[in-house]
């Protein structure tokens, strides 16, 4: 964390100053603003929270409930999530109070005595390494926390606006603040009002239901799959010797249960088997009470007991599996010739089975995806253009994650006998295990992610997937340091420049891409509004292949020590090297003849390049800077 650059700082230095619409921001929703958020779940507190850190941009999020959430109904947090995590600045703290997932125990019926489960195997989580996070189960709730902390610490001291209810909107062809949203008051003394909001943009995060989603024309396409589950949050005493451990539990003939250890030590969730539900039963299977899932859960268990003693929370709900056509209110022959105005987010747009964890975690990455990308468009820094690349890169992900998520809750539907291997679960769980983690997203060319012309160079960093961190040693204080971890939600693009061989300083390809990068036209720096750090839009590092002991600071091209705030401090934090413990270079298959790695602000891969290719640097960019 950097501070001190404009004077110093006595108080926390995690709340910024109040700059632009948070200065003597009004309490009261203004009848116009930038971006009008609809519901304050994962997703749309994350869009809220990247959209806070633009102080010139006007963003309000509205919220039907009167207050923060209390319990939530999510709960998984997959690695990709908390890399998002550590961007917005809680990784560590959020990890602190959440429960690890670094096993998995399978139980299944005894082979000599049907009626009894025993454990048949286990896996270890994130077997490969393929992240420095864990895999976290933390309430719902403490996400939106999070997030809310991130939003009232930012310069735009944003807070979500609770008691205010989507109702309708209407979507005109002209005007600075085309879409109109009417809003009806929930709860206090004004309960039932209506009022009209003004917006350039509006963003969906309403749910399942979503009213947004109706408005624009979007219908959810999809199928149930009839068989339903019951799910409870419980304290309980029991015999089962794996109750602090993720489990799939299959039993002879009682169903099956997927357990999940909660954070704080005694609180645990279970999925429990309800059954196939006949196609005329009129949602019966809904009136399911909690002690007959309790019941339920013992006839699975046996020979072990469950003694609930307490219930937190507990639903009944059918797997589904339904995906939209679009995630935005352009419709399919009208693509590349209007503007997107309202855009859907998470269950609005799609919806499947909670028992893979990954409801929240892509909801959160839905909203990431969009963030930055209004704030750009607002803020000037890129065409309306880059708004449609939205709708076509998140709606591959939602239909990847429910064919993904159909196989998932099927095997977990299955009886033992229809398994052809009694380990069949455990095999698929290991095989796929990138998927649930988060990280196998990965975006086609388009104007913000190039082709792999180059990946050869990069075989580590694959354009279009998450940059996957790596230990460095920064240069100027030696310590070993997680180069992705130090690429916050600012919303800035990252030109990583992995150097050739040659000494800081001496002639070299990145000694002339330094040189390009500061003083050519075509730079994409060149664009740096007037009065803004020379870094404001662009995070150039660069990391070097010998140890940090032999690269001389001095020497280093001032592209990567730029001087920064208003007394012009110089960024010591720009310049790494080789950490002896763990080469980068070896690591992430990178070029000992440099490479230039770019990375989007939502922490994806964008193109690979070599170091002379500042032509090809420089068309990438073009398209992207309104400027230009």
């Amino acid at each position: 964390m950097q501070f001190h650059h404009h004077g110093y700082v006595s108080g926390d230095p995690r709340v910024q100053p109040a700059a632009g619409v948070g200065i003597d921001r009004p309490e009261e929703l203004p009848n116009e603003v930038d971006v009008l958020i609809v519901g304050s779940g994962p997703a749309g507190m994350l869009t809220a929270a990247q959209l806070s850190q633009f102080p010139g941009i006007t963003t309000r999020i509205v919220e039907r409930r009167e207050n923060r959430l209390e319990i939530g109904q999510a709960d998984g947090i997959q690695a990709r999530s908390v890399e998002t995590f550590q961007a917005f600045g809680f990784a560590e703290r959020i990890t602190a109070e959440a429960y690890w997932i670094t096993e998995m125990a399978f139980w299944r019926p005894d082979t000599e005595n049907p009626t009894n489960i025993i454990r048949g195997g286990r896996a270890v989580d994130d077997a490969t390494g393929i992240s420095e996070f864990p895999h976290l189960i933390v309430n719902q709730a403490r996400v939106l926390d999070y997030f809310a902390e991130v939003m009232a610490n930012s310069p735009t001291r944003m807070s979500p606006d609770y008691g205010l209810e989507f109702h309708s909107m209407v979507v005109a062809n002209d005007g600075d603040y085309p879409v109109a949203v009417t809003l009806t008051q929930v709860g206090g003394p004004n309960d039932g009002q209506e009022r009209t909001v003004k917006a350039k943009y509006v963003v969906g995060c309403d749910g399942a239901r979503s009213k947004v989603r109706a408005s624009i024309g979007c219908t959810m396409a999809g199928d149930q799959a009839n068989h339903a589950w019951g799910v409870m949050d419980v304290v309980a005493k029991t015999d089962f010797p794996d109750i602090r451990t993720k489990c799939a539990i299959q039993s002879n003939d009682g169903g099956s249960i997927l357990l999940i250890p909660r954070e704080g030590g005694h609180l645990f969730r279970m999925y429990v088997d309800l059954g196939v539900v006949a196609e005329d039963s009129k949602g019966a299977i809904r009136k399911t009470t909690i002690e007959q899932i309790i019941a339920k859960a013992n006839a699975i268990l046996t020979p072990y007991t469950l003694d609930v003693r307490n219930v937190a929370w507990h639903s009944v709900y059918e797997v589904g599996h339904r995906l939209t056509d679009r995630f935005d209110d352009v419709l399919p022959d009208s693509i590349g010739t209007t503007t997107p105005r309202v855009f859907i987010t998470g269950d609005a747009c799609h919806t499947h089975s909670a028992k893979a964890g990954q409801g929240m975690n892509v909801s959160m990455q839905d909203g990431f995806n969009i963030g930055w990308k209004l704030a750009h468009v607002l803020e000037g820094r890129s065409p309306e253009s880059l708004l449609s690349t939205y709708s076509a890169e998140r709606q591959v992900v939602a239909k990847n994650l429910i064919d993904f998520d159909k196989e998932w809750s099927t095997l977990m539907a299955k009886k033992p006998e229809e398994f052809e291997d009694p380990s069949e679960l455990e095999d698929f769980y290991v095989r796929t295990a990138e998927f649930p983690a988060g990280f196998m997203t990965e975006y086609t060319p388009s104007m913000i992610t190039g082709d792999a012309t180059h990946q050869d160079l990069a075989t580590g960093f694959t354009v279009g997937k998450r940059f996957k961190s790596a230990m460095t040693r920064r240069v100027c204080d030696t310590n070993p340091i997680h180069l992705g971890h130090h690429a916050t939600a600012d919303g800035r693009w990252r030109i990583y420049v992995f150097a050739d061989a040659a000494p800081a300083g001496s002639p070299s390809g990145v000694t002339d891409l330094a040189e390009w990068l500061s003083n050519a036209p075509e730079s994409p720096l060149a664009v740096t509004p007037e009065g803004a750090d020379v870094d404001a839009w662009f995070d150039v590092k660069v990391i070097y292949q010998q140890p940090h002991q032999d690269v001389d600071f001095n020497a280093v091209p001032a592209v990567f020590k730029p001087d920064v705030g208003p007394f012009a401090l110089t960024n010591y934090e720009k310049v790494y090297a080789t950490d002896p413990k763990s080469d980068i270079f070896e690591e992430r298959g990178l070029s000992r003849d440099g490479v230039v790695v770019v990375v989007r602000p939502d922490q994806y891969v964008a193109n690979v390049l070599p170091l002379a290719a500042t032509d090809e640097l420089a068309a990438f960019f073009a398209p992207l800077l309104s400027a230009r």
